[in-house]
């Protein structure tokens, strides 16, 4: 889980590639007011009545297999129709089970981007918000997957060191924090730097006897005055 306002995660959980995501959804604790949004794949209703009771907002993606019954069509403004917005209904979302109802109100909306030429389906349990806000709301979701393409690219997961769970989840935690630091030192450094060419000048300079803060201000300049000293004990690995 990431906050909107943060690029690092602020809640880790790990299980098996083949284990279902919903059951997280419990351990996600918000105060009230607050906004999540998430992938199809995090849908619990027990957990959006739960969030609907206690104030906190969700948006996400309704699934196709997802039984609903419309009881209200809200009326589309001329603003909101040229954002993309095609519907704006009231629903019932859920079975009516005998014994344990999980039917809960929500809003669908049908939303058209026109930039990926793409339809979506959208739901939450806002009244409030206007139709393509909740659209804009639920493009922030990408933020959580621009960090697993950070997480990709930057660090050795592709292979595992040890094939045991512990092994595993060592090997991952190390990655994060390695991530963190790097994230912290991207903000505090005054140079402007992309985070990969960041990640890569830190990677190669792991081993040198260099200032990181003043080195990654203006590299040339550190460089320069390690040459002039001629020091041959500037590097841990003297080549």
């Amino acid at each position: 889980m990431i906050k909107a306002d943060q690029d690092v995660p602020c809640l880790v959980e790990f299980n098996a590639a083949a284990a279902n995501d919903a059951p997280f959804m419990h351990q996600v604790k918000l105060p009230a007011g607050s906004i999540a949004t998430f992938d199809m794949g995090y849908m619990n209703y027990e957990v959006f009545s739960n969030w609907t009771k206690q104030g906190v907002t969700f948006v996400t993606r309704i699934k196709k297999s997802a039984v609903y019954e419309v009881v209200k069509e809200n009326p589309i403004s001329n603003n909101q129709s040229s954002l993309g917005v095609l519907k704006d209904q009231v629903i019932i979302l859920g079975h009516n089970h005998r014994y344990k109802p999980t039917r809960i109100q929500a809003r669908l909306i049908y939303f058209y981007d026109k930039s990926q030429n793409r339809h979506f389906e959208f739901i939450t349990n806002n009244e409030g918000f206007a139709p393509a806000t909740i659209a804009e709301i639920y493009k922030r979701r990408w933020q959580i997957e621009t960090l697993f393409k950070r997480i990709k690219q930057n660090y050795p997961l592709q292979y595992f060191l040890g094939d045991n769970e512990n092994a595993i989840k060592i090997q991952i935690w190390c990655a994060l924090i390695a991530d963190l630091l790097l994230k912290y030192i991207q903000k505090t450094v005054k140079r402007k730097w992309a985070f990969s060419n960041l990640a890569s000048m830190i990677r190669l300079h792991l081993m040198t006897y260099i200032h990181l803060m003043k080195f990654l201000a203006d590299p040339e300049k550190v460089l320069n005055k390690v040459r002039r000293k001629k020091d041959p004990n500037w590097t841990l690995f003297p080549t």
